[in-house]
């Protein structure tokens, strides 16, 4: 039996994204979003019901600002205390994991799928995705944009508007296009 697009797609596999259960599964995470961006802040609420709902996992205390905007929703898992600040976007077509404490500033973008880079089989929809996991008490920076298969240690703090190709080890803090190790600070 063959596998399903959406089963090649969480496998890692080169998967067609005009797909009918993956367009479904997308427009479900559509509707999701757009209740929680436009629903009256309740702050009785850990994390809005709509979004709750949709995402794999998530633990307490979680915040995730309006205008927030994801491609499936069913593959972000939040650990505790993680806060997403105004204009957030997770392209999540593999496993986005965000450990307990981190911090995302207005306008992080999180990429996970890599189209094909063959014109032919890109114009047909062919993908690959890449997880990206960001570890515990991480700190991205406003506008900061991190791409598939990218995993980020804990403590690492990625500066504002850096856009990130590689891992960054625990405790390390990066900047710049493409991200690199910051040598000193400014402040010394």
């Amino acid at each position: 039996m063959s596998k399903s697009e959406r089963q090649k797609m969480q496998a890692g596999e080169w998967y067609c994204c005009l797909d009918s259960e993956l367009s479904a599964l997308r427009h479900q995470a559509r509707v999701a979003v757009h209740q929680h961006n436009t629903a009256p802040p309740d702050p009785a609420e850990n994390l809005s019901p709509p979004l709750a709902a949709l995402i794999a996992a998530h633990g307490e205390n979680c915040l995730i600002e309006t205008p927030f905007h994801c491609a499936y929703g069913i593959n972000i898992s939040l650990g505790n205390n993680v806060y997403m600040n105004a204009g957030c976007t997770i392209l999540d077509t593999a496993a986005v994991t965000i450990g307990d404490g981190t911090m995302l500033g207005p306008n992080v973008q999180i990429y996970c799928a890599q189209h094909h880079k063959d014109r032919a089989l890109r114009a047909k929809g062919l993908e690959i995705a890449y997880p990206v996991t960001l570890g515990a008490d991480v700190w991205i920076g406003g506008g900061a944009i991190i791409l598939p298969g990218v995993t980020i240690g804990d403590g690492a703090i990625v500066g504002a508007g850096a856009v990130v190709t590689k891992d960054v080890p625990a405790g390390e803090t990066v900047t710049g296009n493409p991200a690199r190790p910051r040598n000193g600070s400014p402040c010394q």
